[in-house]
Protein backbone atom coordinates (compact mmCIF):
# COMPACT_ATOMS: atom_id res chain seq x y z
CA UNK A 1 0.00 0.00 0.00
CA UNK A 2 1.59 3.32 -0.91
CA UNK A 3 0.68 6.78 0.55
CA UNK A 4 1.48 9.73 2.10
CA UNK A 5 1.00 9.81 5.70
CA UNK A 6 0.14 12.83 7.27
CA UNK A 7 0.48 12.49 11.01
CA UNK A 8 2.11 14.58 13.83
CA UNK A 9 4.15 13.67 16.67
CA UNK A 10 4.49 14.89 20.55
CA UNK A 11 7.01 13.67 23.04
CA UNK A 12 4.70 12.94 26.21
CA UNK A 13 6.64 13.61 29.18
CA UNK A 14 6.62 10.78 31.79
CA UNK A 15 4.89 12.67 34.49
CA UNK A 16 2.08 13.65 31.56
CA UNK A 17 2.14 9.21 30.46
CA UNK A 18 -1.08 8.38 33.50
CA UNK A 19 -3.19 10.84 32.33
CA UNK A 20 -2.55 10.40 28.62
CA UNK A 21 -3.22 6.93 28.60
CA UNK A 22 -6.24 7.43 30.21
CA UNK A 23 -7.43 10.02 27.68
CA UNK A 24 -6.99 7.65 25.05
CA UNK A 25 -8.96 4.82 26.70
CA UNK A 26 -12.01 7.04 26.93
CA UNK A 27 -12.69 5.16 23.65
CA UNK A 28 -12.12 2.24 22.32
CA UNK A 29 -8.62 1.80 22.02
CA UNK A 30 -6.82 -1.77 20.44
CA UNK A 31 -3.25 -2.76 22.07
CA UNK A 32 -0.76 -4.43 20.08
CA UNK A 33 3.08 -4.90 20.56
CA UNK A 34 4.96 -3.80 17.86
CA UNK A 35 8.76 -5.76 17.31
CA UNK A 36 10.53 -3.75 14.36
CA UNK A 37 14.10 -4.33 13.22
CA UNK A 38 15.36 -1.18 11.02
CA UNK A 39 18.01 -1.58 8.23
CA UNK A 40 20.49 0.36 6.43
CA UNK A 41 23.98 0.47 4.93
CA UNK A 42 26.91 0.24 7.04
CA UNK A 43 27.68 4.48 6.08
CA UNK A 44 23.94 4.76 6.81
CA UNK A 45 23.21 5.86 3.11
CA UNK A 46 19.80 5.75 3.60
CA UNK A 47 19.85 7.88 6.52
CA UNK A 48 21.64 10.41 4.70
CA UNK A 49 18.48 10.83 2.35
CA UNK A 50 15.92 10.52 5.13
CA UNK A 51 14.96 7.06 4.45
CA UNK A 52 13.88 4.33 7.01
CA UNK A 53 13.70 1.01 5.89
CA UNK A 54 12.47 -1.70 8.67
CA UNK A 55 10.39 -4.79 9.24
CA UNK A 56 8.00 -5.03 11.91
CA UNK A 57 5.87 -7.96 13.74
CA UNK A 58 2.67 -6.39 14.55
CA UNK A 59 1.03 -9.15 16.68
CA UNK A 60 1.53 -12.00 14.77
CA UNK A 61 1.57 -10.10 11.34
CA UNK A 62 4.67 -9.06 9.70
CA UNK A 63 4.77 -6.04 8.05
CA UNK A 64 8.00 -4.30 5.54
CA UNK A 65 7.56 -0.41 5.54
CA UNK A 66 9.67 2.02 3.62
CA UNK A 67 9.74 5.57 4.95
CA UNK A 68 10.98 9.02 3.15
CA UNK A 69 10.53 12.70 4.22
CA UNK A 70 7.93 14.62 2.14
CA UNK A 71 7.22 18.09 1.16
CA UNK A 72 7.12 19.67 4.65
CA UNK A 73 7.10 18.97 8.54
CA UNK A 74 3.41 17.08 8.11
CA UNK A 75 3.88 15.00 4.63
CA UNK A 76 5.93 11.33 4.70
CA UNK A 77 5.97 8.80 1.66
CA UNK A 78 5.37 5.92 2.78
CA UNK A 79 4.52 2.07 1.48
CA UNK A 80 3.74 -1.00 3.39
CA UNK A 81 3.47 -4.62 2.34
CA UNK A 82 2.09 -7.14 4.69
CA UNK A 83 4.07 -10.43 4.74
CA UNK A 84 1.40 -12.30 6.53
CA UNK A 85 2.57 -14.61 9.60
CA UNK A 86 6.05 -16.11 8.57
CA UNK A 87 5.89 -20.17 9.09
CA UNK A 88 7.10 -21.40 12.14
CA UNK A 89 7.25 -18.02 13.83
CA UNK A 90 10.87 -17.22 11.94
CA UNK A 91 11.42 -13.49 10.91
CA UNK A 92 11.35 -13.36 7.13
CA UNK A 93 14.34 -11.77 5.07
CA UNK A 94 14.13 -7.95 4.22
CA UNK A 95 13.84 -7.29 0.49
CA UNK A 96 13.65 -3.60 -1.28
CA UNK A 97 12.35 -5.14 -4.09
CA UNK A 98 8.91 -5.24 -2.48
CA UNK A 99 8.46 -1.45 -2.91
CA UNK A 100 9.15 -1.18 -6.31
CA UNK A 101 6.90 0.64 -8.41
CA UNK A 102 6.12 3.49 -5.59
CA UNK A 103 7.49 6.74 -5.26
CA UNK A 104 9.53 6.26 -2.21
CA UNK A 105 10.52 2.48 -3.34
CA UNK A 106 12.12 4.36 -6.19
CA UNK A 107 14.02 6.39 -3.65
CA UNK A 108 14.95 3.56 -1.94
CA UNK A 109 16.24 1.70 -4.71
CA UNK A 110 18.18 4.95 -6.23
CA UNK A 111 20.15 5.21 -2.76
CA UNK A 112 20.67 1.69 -2.52
CA UNK A 113 22.27 1.48 -6.26
CA UNK A 114 24.22 4.74 -5.43
CA UNK A 115 25.93 3.49 -2.37
CA UNK A 116 26.04 -0.58 -4.10
CA UNK A 117 26.55 -1.41 0.19
CA UNK A 118 24.88 -4.49 1.30
CA UNK A 119 21.42 -3.79 3.99
CA UNK A 120 22.51 -4.64 7.49
CA UNK A 121 20.55 -4.51 10.49
CA UNK A 122 21.34 -1.65 13.04
CA UNK A 123 18.80 -1.80 15.32
CA UNK A 124 15.38 -2.55 16.62
CA UNK A 125 12.41 -1.84 18.88
CA UNK A 126 10.07 -3.18 21.24
CA UNK A 127 6.84 -0.90 21.51
CA UNK A 128 3.02 -1.14 23.16
CA UNK A 129 0.69 0.73 20.89
CA UNK A 130 -2.32 1.33 21.92
CA UNK A 131 -4.75 2.98 18.96
CA UNK A 132 -7.48 4.78 18.81
CA UNK A 133 -9.81 6.54 15.95
CA UNK A 134 -11.14 9.95 17.04
CA UNK A 135 -13.57 11.81 14.77
CA UNK A 136 -13.40 15.70 14.18
CA UNK A 137 -16.75 17.04 13.21
CA UNK A 138 -17.85 20.33 11.53
CA UNK A 139 -16.11 21.88 8.70
CA UNK A 140 -12.79 20.41 9.20
CA UNK A 141 -13.64 17.31 9.35
CA UNK A 142 -11.87 14.54 9.87
CA UNK A 143 -10.94 10.58 11.05
CA UNK A 144 -7.48 10.87 12.80
CA UNK A 145 -5.54 7.69 14.37
CA UNK A 146 -4.34 8.29 17.48
CA UNK A 147 -1.49 6.29 18.35
CA UNK A 148 0.08 6.05 22.01
CA UNK A 149 3.74 4.29 21.72
CA UNK A 150 5.79 3.74 25.02
CA UNK A 151 8.72 1.03 24.93
CA UNK A 152 12.35 1.23 23.61
CA UNK A 153 14.94 1.08 21.21
CA UNK A 154 17.90 -0.74 20.98
CA UNK A 155 21.38 -0.39 19.62
CA UNK A 156 24.05 -3.65 19.85
CA UNK A 157 21.64 -5.76 21.01
CA UNK A 158 22.29 -8.71 23.14
CA UNK A 159 26.04 -7.81 23.13
CA UNK A 160 28.10 -6.15 25.74
CA UNK A 161 27.63 -2.40 24.15
CA UNK A 162 23.91 -2.71 24.09
CA UNK A 163 22.48 0.81 24.97
CA UNK A 164 19.19 1.34 25.02
CA UNK A 165 16.70 5.11 24.92
CA UNK A 166 12.94 4.87 25.57
CA UNK A 167 10.10 5.60 23.86
CA UNK A 168 6.90 7.94 25.18
CA UNK A 169 4.95 9.66 22.51
CA UNK A 170 1.90 10.55 20.78
CA UNK A 171 1.40 10.05 17.20
CA UNK A 172 -1.66 11.66 15.81
CA UNK A 173 -2.68 10.51 11.63
CA UNK A 174 -4.85 11.85 9.26
CA UNK A 175 -6.75 8.76 8.11
CA UNK A 176 -9.29 11.06 6.02
CA UNK A 177 -10.68 14.23 6.07
CA UNK A 178 -9.71 17.84 6.45
CA UNK A 179 -5.71 18.47 7.03
CA UNK A 180 -7.15 21.37 9.55
CA UNK A 181 -9.36 18.94 11.90
CA UNK A 182 -6.26 17.10 12.28
CA UNK A 183 -4.21 20.35 13.33
CA UNK A 184 -6.97 20.98 15.64
CA UNK A 185 -6.70 17.83 17.41
CA UNK A 186 -3.34 17.68 17.89
CA UNK A 187 -3.43 21.32 19.06
CA UNK A 188 -6.10 20.29 21.50
CA UNK A 189 -3.75 17.10 22.84
CA UNK A 190 -0.57 18.63 23.29
CA UNK A 191 -2.12 22.02 25.06
CA UNK A 192 -4.46 19.73 27.48
CA UNK A 193 -1.35 16.95 28.12
CA UNK A 194 1.58 19.63 28.09
CA UNK A 195 2.75 17.71 25.00
CA UNK A 196 5.72 18.86 22.46
CA UNK A 197 6.20 18.59 18.94
CA UNK A 198 9.62 16.01 18.18
CA UNK A 199 10.96 15.41 15.37
CA UNK A 200 13.15 12.41 16.53
CA UNK A 201 12.13 9.20 14.80
CA UNK A 202 12.56 5.37 16.07
CA UNK A 203 15.21 5.30 13.45
CA UNK A 204 16.97 8.22 14.54
CA UNK A 205 17.09 7.41 18.16
CA UNK A 206 18.64 4.27 17.26
CA UNK A 207 21.01 5.89 14.99
CA UNK A 208 21.80 7.75 17.62
CA UNK A 209 22.51 5.17 19.88
CA UNK A 210 24.91 3.73 17.59
CA UNK A 211 26.87 6.85 16.82
CA UNK A 212 27.29 7.01 20.71
CA UNK A 213 25.86 10.71 20.09
CA UNK A 214 24.88 12.69 22.96
CA UNK A 215 23.98 16.08 21.42
CA UNK A 216 22.70 15.97 17.72
CA UNK A 217 24.39 18.85 15.01
CA UNK A 218 21.82 21.99 15.26
CA UNK A 219 20.29 22.74 12.13
CA UNK A 220 20.58 25.64 9.89
CA UNK A 221 18.61 27.52 7.77
CA UNK A 222 18.27 26.00 4.21
CA UNK A 223 16.45 28.28 1.17
CA UNK A 224 12.71 27.20 -0.05
CA UNK A 225 12.34 24.28 -2.29
CA UNK A 226 9.36 25.19 -4.64
CA UNK A 227 7.45 22.09 -5.83
CA UNK A 228 7.22 23.45 -9.35
CA UNK A 229 8.53 26.79 -10.37
CA UNK A 230 6.14 26.48 -13.59
CA UNK A 231 3.86 30.07 -13.43
CA UNK A 232 1.17 27.73 -14.17
CA UNK A 233 1.19 26.18 -10.71
CA UNK A 234 2.83 28.56 -8.70
CA UNK A 235 0.83 31.08 -6.83
CA UNK A 236 0.75 33.40 -3.79
CA UNK A 237 -0.50 30.43 -1.64
CA UNK A 238 2.01 27.55 -2.85
CA UNK A 239 5.27 30.92 -2.35
CA UNK A 240 3.39 30.97 1.59
CA UNK A 241 3.45 28.12 1.92
CA UNK A 242 7.28 26.49 0.80
CA UNK A 243 9.08 29.41 2.61
CA UNK A 244 6.90 28.58 6.09
CA UNK A 245 7.76 24.97 5.32
CA UNK A 246 11.64 26.30 5.05
CA UNK A 247 11.63 28.54 8.10
CA UNK A 248 10.02 25.40 10.32
CA UNK A 249 12.92 22.55 8.80
CA UNK A 250 15.13 24.91 10.52
CA UNK A 251 13.02 25.31 13.78
CA UNK A 252 11.42 22.54 14.40
CA UNK A 253 14.58 19.85 14.95
CA UNK A 254 16.57 22.29 16.97
CA UNK A 255 13.47 23.29 19.21
CA UNK A 256 12.63 19.53 19.61
CA UNK A 257 16.41 19.01 20.91
CA UNK A 258 15.72 22.11 23.12
CA UNK A 259 12.28 20.81 24.35
CA UNK A 260 13.60 17.61 25.09
CA UNK A 261 17.00 19.08 27.49
CA UNK A 262 19.26 20.10 25.46
CA UNK A 263 21.01 23.09 26.33
CA UNK A 264 23.23 23.22 23.40
CA UNK A 265 24.05 27.29 22.34
CA UNK A 266 24.29 26.53 18.58
CA UNK A 267 20.35 24.60 19.19
CA UNK A 268 19.67 28.18 21.06
CA UNK A 269 21.00 30.12 18.41
CA UNK A 270 19.98 28.35 15.21
CA UNK A 271 16.18 28.27 16.61
CA UNK A 272 16.35 32.42 17.47
CA UNK A 273 16.99 32.84 13.70
CA UNK A 274 14.58 30.25 12.62
CA UNK A 275 12.07 32.50 14.37
CA UNK A 276 13.39 35.51 13.12
CA UNK A 277 13.11 34.48 9.59
CA UNK A 278 9.77 33.12 10.30
CA UNK A 279 8.72 36.73 11.67
CA UNK A 280 9.91 38.13 8.10
CA UNK A 281 7.65 35.60 6.14
CA UNK A 282 4.80 36.05 8.42
CA UNK A 283 4.48 39.45 7.91
CA UNK A 284 6.76 40.28 4.07
CA UNK A 285 4.40 37.42 2.57
CA UNK A 286 0.95 38.10 3.93
CA UNK A 287 -0.37 39.81 1.03
CA UNK A 288 0.50 36.86 -1.17
CA UNK A 289 -2.79 35.41 -0.27
CA UNK A 290 -5.24 37.52 1.91
CA UNK A 291 -7.48 34.59 2.33
CA UNK A 292 -4.68 32.32 4.12
CA UNK A 293 -5.47 33.60 7.81
CA UNK A 294 -1.53 33.32 8.49
CA UNK A 295 -1.03 36.81 9.09
CA UNK A 296 -3.08 37.20 12.64
CA UNK A 297 -0.96 38.93 14.58
CA UNK A 298 -3.04 38.21 17.67
CA UNK A 299 -2.62 34.37 17.23
CA UNK A 300 1.45 33.86 16.44
CA UNK A 301 2.96 37.59 17.12
CA UNK A 302 2.94 37.40 21.06
CA UNK A 303 4.58 33.70 21.57
CA UNK A 304 6.91 33.95 19.17
CA UNK A 305 8.46 37.22 20.15
CA UNK A 306 8.51 36.09 23.88
CA UNK A 307 9.87 32.90 22.98
CA UNK A 308 12.76 34.91 20.55
CA UNK A 309 13.15 37.38 23.67
CA UNK A 310 13.39 35.14 26.38
CA UNK A 311 15.87 32.79 24.46
CA UNK A 312 18.13 35.48 23.59
CA UNK A 313 18.51 37.07 27.55
CA UNK A 314 19.79 33.01 28.21
CA UNK A 315 21.57 33.41 25.19
CA UNK A 316 23.04 36.96 24.06
CA UNK A 317 24.55 37.91 27.50
CA UNK A 318 26.76 34.92 28.10
CA UNK A 319 27.63 35.26 24.34
CA UNK A 320 29.02 39.15 24.75
CA UNK A 321 30.47 38.51 28.10
CA UNK A 322 32.41 35.63 26.13
CA UNK A 323 33.44 38.08 23.28
CA UNK A 324 33.99 41.09 25.13
CA UNK A 325 36.19 39.94 28.30
CA UNK A 326 39.09 38.84 26.13
CA UNK A 327 39.04 42.70 24.13
CA UNK A 328 38.79 43.77 27.75
CA UNK A 329 41.65 41.82 29.61
CA UNK A 330 43.86 42.88 26.49
CA UNK A 331 42.91 46.78 27.11
CA UNK A 332 43.86 46.30 30.41
CA UNK A 333 41.04 45.89 32.60
CA UNK A 334 40.30 44.80 35.96
CA UNK A 335 39.65 41.15 35.99
CA UNK A 336 35.82 40.93 36.53
CA UNK A 337 32.69 38.87 36.11
CA UNK A 338 29.70 41.29 35.04
CA UNK A 339 26.68 38.41 35.52
CA UNK A 340 27.75 37.44 38.76
CA UNK A 341 25.43 37.91 40.95
CA UNK A 342 22.83 38.71 38.42
CA UNK A 343 19.66 37.46 40.11
CA UNK A 344 17.53 38.00 37.31
CA UNK A 345 19.55 35.93 35.53
CA UNK A 346 20.28 33.28 38.13
CA UNK A 347 15.82 32.77 38.31
CA UNK A 348 15.00 32.68 34.28
CA UNK A 349 13.03 30.28 33.03
CA UNK A 350 15.37 27.46 30.85
CA UNK A 351 15.65 27.03 27.36
CA UNK A 352 13.70 24.03 27.25
CA UNK A 353 10.70 26.06 29.72
CA UNK A 354 10.40 28.53 27.10
CA UNK A 355 10.15 26.14 24.02
CA UNK A 356 7.72 23.94 26.14
CA UNK A 357 5.34 26.34 26.41
CA UNK A 358 1.79 26.01 25.16
CA UNK A 359 1.90 29.08 23.46
CA UNK A 360 5.01 28.48 21.78
CA UNK A 361 4.19 24.97 20.74
CA UNK A 362 0.09 25.72 19.47
CA UNK A 363 2.08 28.48 16.84
CA UNK A 364 4.20 25.65 15.77
CA UNK A 365 1.30 23.07 15.68
CA UNK A 366 -0.62 25.67 13.53
CA UNK A 367 1.94 26.89 11.00
CA UNK A 368 2.73 23.11 10.25
CA UNK A 369 -0.52 22.50 9.51
CA UNK A 370 -0.26 25.63 7.10
CA UNK A 371 2.25 24.07 5.45
CA UNK A 372 -0.37 21.26 4.43
CA UNK A 373 -2.85 22.79 3.51
CA UNK A 374 -4.93 22.51 0.08
CA UNK A 375 -4.07 24.78 -1.69
CA UNK A 376 -6.27 27.48 -3.69
CA UNK A 377 -5.73 25.54 -7.36
CA UNK A 378 -5.89 22.00 -5.61
CA UNK A 379 -9.57 22.93 -4.33
CA UNK A 380 -10.17 24.39 -7.19
CA UNK A 381 -9.57 20.83 -8.78
CA UNK A 382 -11.37 19.27 -6.90
CA UNK A 383 -14.79 21.51 -6.15
CA UNK A 384 -14.36 22.29 -2.94
CA UNK A 385 -16.96 25.12 -2.92
CA UNK A 386 -15.81 26.99 0.09
CA UNK A 387 -12.49 26.95 -0.41
CA UNK A 388 -13.59 28.60 -4.10
CA UNK A 389 -15.49 31.50 -2.24
CA UNK A 390 -12.32 32.30 -0.66
CA UNK A 391 -10.40 35.19 -2.57
CA UNK A 392 -7.69 33.92 -5.23
CA UNK A 393 -3.92 34.30 -4.01
CA UNK A 394 -1.69 36.28 -6.46
CA UNK A 395 -0.99 34.98 -9.68
CA UNK A 396 2.67 33.31 -10.88
CA UNK A 397 3.36 37.67 -12.19
CA UNK A 398 1.31 39.13 -9.73
CA UNK A 399 3.50 37.66 -7.05
CA UNK A 400 6.70 38.42 -8.03
CA UNK A 401 5.22 42.05 -8.94
CA UNK A 402 4.31 41.94 -4.85
CA UNK A 403 7.52 40.66 -3.76
CA UNK A 404 9.59 43.01 -6.12
CA UNK A 405 7.88 45.91 -4.52
CA UNK A 406 8.68 44.08 -0.90
CA UNK A 407 12.25 43.96 -1.73
CA UNK A 408 12.61 47.82 -3.41
CA UNK A 409 10.94 49.21 0.04
CA UNK A 410 13.13 47.53 2.18
CA UNK A 411 16.17 48.44 0.35
CA UNK A 412 15.79 52.01 0.23
CA UNK A 413 14.62 51.94 3.64
CA UNK A 414 18.21 50.83 4.54
CA UNK A 415 20.00 53.24 2.23
CA UNK A 416 18.57 55.99 3.12
CA UNK A 417 19.26 55.08 7.33
CA UNK A 418 22.61 53.87 5.93
CA UNK A 419 23.48 57.50 4.75
CA UNK A 420 22.58 59.42 8.29
CA UNK A 421 23.24 56.21 10.64
CA UNK A 422 25.80 58.19 12.86
CA UNK A 423 23.10 60.74 13.47
CA UNK A 424 20.26 58.00 14.17
CA UNK A 425 18.79 57.94 17.23
CA UNK A 426 19.52 54.26 19.20
CA UNK A 427 16.16 52.94 18.61
CA UNK A 428 16.32 53.94 14.82
CA UNK A 429 19.65 52.35 14.51
CA UNK A 430 18.62 49.29 16.25
CA UNK A 431 15.26 49.50 13.23
CA UNK A 432 18.04 49.91 10.70
CA UNK A 433 19.46 46.43 12.13
CA UNK A 434 16.37 44.61 12.13
CA UNK A 435 15.27 46.14 8.24
CA UNK A 436 18.51 44.74 7.36
CA UNK A 437 17.65 41.60 8.22
CA UNK A 438 14.64 41.55 6.63
CA UNK A 439 15.63 42.41 3.84
CA UNK A 440 18.70 39.63 3.41
CA UNK A 441 15.90 36.73 4.51
CA UNK A 442 13.64 38.43 1.92
CA UNK A 443 15.76 38.33 -0.72
CA UNK A 444 16.50 34.35 0.50
CA UNK A 445 13.06 33.73 0.30
CA UNK A 446 12.34 35.15 -3.30
CA UNK A 447 16.16 34.60 -4.81
CA UNK A 448 14.38 30.94 -6.40
CA UNK A 449 11.66 33.18 -7.86
CA UNK A 450 14.37 35.45 -10.04
CA UNK A 451 16.52 33.11 -11.13
CA UNK A 452 18.92 35.12 -13.45
CA UNK A 453 22.82 34.95 -13.94
CA UNK A 454 24.87 37.18 -11.89
CA UNK A 455 29.12 37.50 -12.22
CA UNK A 456 30.74 34.42 -12.75
CA UNK A 457 29.47 31.31 -11.50
CA UNK A 458 27.33 33.08 -9.00
CA UNK A 459 23.75 34.41 -9.42
CA UNK A 460 22.44 37.65 -9.37
CA UNK A 461 21.02 36.70 -5.81
CA UNK A 462 24.09 35.33 -4.46
CA UNK A 463 25.91 38.80 -5.50
CA UNK A 464 23.75 40.76 -3.57
CA UNK A 465 23.26 39.02 -0.86
CA UNK A 466 27.27 39.22 -0.54
CA UNK A 467 26.67 42.91 -0.71
CA UNK A 468 24.82 43.03 2.76
CA UNK A 469 26.79 40.34 4.74
CA UNK A 470 29.69 43.28 5.36
CA UNK A 471 26.71 45.57 6.60
CA UNK A 472 25.15 42.99 8.60
CA UNK A 473 28.53 42.23 10.26
CA UNK A 474 29.27 45.53 11.53
CA UNK A 475 25.78 45.98 12.49
CA UNK A 476 26.50 43.33 14.65
CA UNK A 477 29.16 44.03 16.08
CA UNK A 478 27.93 47.31 16.55
CA UNK A 479 25.09 45.92 18.85
CA UNK A 480 26.72 43.38 20.95
CA UNK A 481 28.37 46.67 21.99
CA UNK A 482 25.78 48.31 22.70
CA UNK A 483 24.16 45.71 24.74
CA UNK A 484 27.83 44.90 26.42
CA UNK A 485 28.29 48.76 27.78
CA UNK A 486 24.29 48.28 28.75
CA UNK A 487 25.22 45.05 30.67
CA UNK A 488 28.75 46.40 32.41
CA UNK A 489 26.68 49.74 32.84
CA UNK A 490 24.18 48.04 35.17
CA UNK A 491 27.02 45.97 36.67
CA UNK A 492 28.71 49.21 37.89
CA UNK A 493 25.60 49.91 40.35
CA UNK A 494 27.53 46.98 42.60
CA UNK A 495 30.80 46.96 41.03
CA UNK A 496 33.10 49.77 40.83
CA UNK A 497 35.39 47.52 38.27
CA UNK A 498 32.22 47.87 35.48
CA UNK A 499 33.49 50.90 34.95
CA UNK A 500 36.34 50.44 32.99
CA UNK A 501 34.16 48.74 30.22
CA UNK A 502 31.57 51.30 30.62
CA UNK A 503 34.06 54.10 28.66
CA UNK A 504 36.45 51.64 26.89
CA UNK A 505 32.90 50.74 25.15
CA UNK A 506 31.81 54.79 25.20
CA UNK A 507 35.11 55.20 23.68
CA UNK A 508 34.70 52.23 20.43
CA UNK A 509 31.28 54.09 19.76
CA UNK A 510 31.61 56.49 17.47
CA UNK A 511 34.07 54.73 15.55
CA UNK A 512 31.59 51.85 15.24
CA UNK A 513 28.81 54.04 14.33
CA UNK A 514 30.93 55.42 11.06
CA UNK A 515 31.87 51.93 10.49
CA UNK A 516 28.01 50.93 10.01
CA UNK A 517 27.50 54.07 7.53
CA UNK A 518 30.64 52.87 5.62
CA UNK A 519 29.27 49.46 5.13
CA UNK A 520 25.55 50.02 4.51
CA UNK A 521 26.62 52.66 1.64
CA UNK A 522 27.83 50.21 0.02
CA UNK A 523 24.72 48.07 -0.40
CA UNK A 524 22.97 51.18 -3.03
CA UNK A 525 26.35 50.01 -5.78
CA UNK A 526 24.86 46.20 -5.74
CA UNK A 527 22.80 44.97 -8.36
CA UNK A 528 19.08 44.23 -7.24
CA UNK A 529 18.28 40.71 -8.82
CA UNK A 530 14.69 41.20 -8.39
CA UNK A 531 14.51 44.40 -10.87
CA UNK A 532 13.49 43.78 -14.77
CA UNK A 533 16.63 44.36 -16.58
CA UNK A 534 15.55 46.65 -19.82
Amino acid sequence: MALMEIEFKFHIPAERLKAVEAAMRRGTVVRTRLQARYFDTADQALAAQGIVLRLRKEGRRWVQTVKATGDNALHRLEHNVDLGAAAGGASPTIDPQRHQGTPVGERLAKVLADSGAPLVERQSTDIVRLTRDVRTTGANAAVVELALDVGKVVAHAGTPEQRESPVCELELELKRGDVQGLVALARRWSQQHGLWFSTVSKAERGARLLAKLEVAPAIKAEPPRFADEKDDKLDGRTIQQAVVASCLAQMLPNASEIAAGSTDEEQIHQLRIGIRRLRTALRELAGLDASAGVLDVAAWEPPLVEAFRALGALRDREQIVKLAQPQLRSAGAPEFDPLAGNRAAAGAQSAGDIVRTPAFQSVLVSLIGFTATTTHAEAAKAGEAAQQEQPAPLDAGDARRFLRKRLQRLHKQVVRDGQRFESLPTEDQHRTRKRLKRLRYLAEFAAPLFADAGDGKSSAAECYLKRLRPAQDALGEFNDEAVAMTLYREAAAHDARAWFAVGWFSARHAAGAKACREALGKIEKGRRFWKKRS
